[in-house]
C-alpha cells in the first residue's frame, strides 16, 4: 500500500514538473519573439545610404582579414575611413547630445583606421578591427540601418581568449580574427533588424 502511494505521488510530482516547464517556455517565447522584432531607423534615406556603403567596405575589409591577405588590408582601411569621414551626420535629426555622441564615435573610427595603416603585424591590423566593429556596432545601434540585418558575432578565443566581435550580413560564421585557421569558430550573439 506504501509503495502505491509513493508511486501516485511521485507520478504527480513529474506531471507538475511537465506542466510547469511547459508554461514557463510559453512565458519565455514572447520575449525571444521581442528580440528578433523589427528596430526602428527613423533618420534620413541619404545617411542610410553613406552608412550602408560603409558597412558594404567594412565587410570587405572583414573579407580580407578572413582571407589572411595582409596586403591589401591598407587600401580597404583608407577606403573605409574616406566612408566614415563623408557620412552626412548633419541630416540625423537628433537633439545636440546624440549628434555630439555619434561625430565622437566617427572620429574616433576615422582615427583608428589611421592606426590600423600603421600596425606593421597582422595581430595588430586585427586589435584596430576589433575596435573599429566595436564602435561601428554602437554607430548603428545609435542610428540604425534602414532595411538591413546585421549579425552581431563573437570569437571567445581571439586575442589570448579574451574574445572579440565583428559584424556581418551574414547569419554563418567567417572568422575574421583565425581566418582559415579557423573559419568557423564563433557565433551570432545578437541580430539587429532594421525597417
Amino acid at each position: 500500500m506504501t509503495f502505491k502511494i509513493f508511486v501516485t505521488v511521485g507520478c504527480l510530482g513529474i506531471a507538475t514538473g511537465l506542466v510547469s516547464c511547459h508554461n514557463n517556455k510559453a512565458q519565455e517565447e514572447p520575449s525571444e519573439a521581442l528580440q528578433t522584432a523589427a528596430l526602428q531607423a527613423p533618420y534620413d534615406p541619404v545617411f542610410y545610404d553613406s552608412l550602408r556603403a560603409t558597412l558594404q567596405t567594412y565587410y570587405q575589409l572583414t573579407d580580407i582579414l578572413t582571407a589572411d591577405d595582409s596586403s591589401a588590408i591598407n587600401p580597404i582601411a583608407i577606403t573605409l575611413k574616406s566612408h566614415i569621414d563623408s557620412l552626412p551626420i548633419g541630416l540625423l535629426q537628433m537633439d545636440s547630445t546624440k549628434l555630439a555622441d555619434i561625430t565622437g564615435i566617427t572620429g574616433s573610427i576615422s582615427a583608428e583606421l589611421v592606426g590600423m595603416q600603421g600596425e606593421t603585424t597582422f595581430e595588430g591590423k586585427r586589435a584596430s578591427f576589433q575596435m573599429v566593429s566595436d564602435m561601428l556596432f554602437d554607430l548603428i545601434k545609435r542610428t540604425g540601418l534602414k532595411g538591413d540585418t546585421i549579425y552581431h558575432q563573437f570569437c571567445p578565443m581571439a586575442f589570448d581568449d579574451k574574445g572579440a566581435f565583428w559584424l556581418s550580413k551574414q547569419p554563418g560564421i567567417r572568422n575574421p580574427y583565425f581566418g582559415k585557421e579557423m573559419l568557423t569558430c564563433g557565433e551570432t550573439k545578437d541580430t539587429l533588424i532594421y525597417k
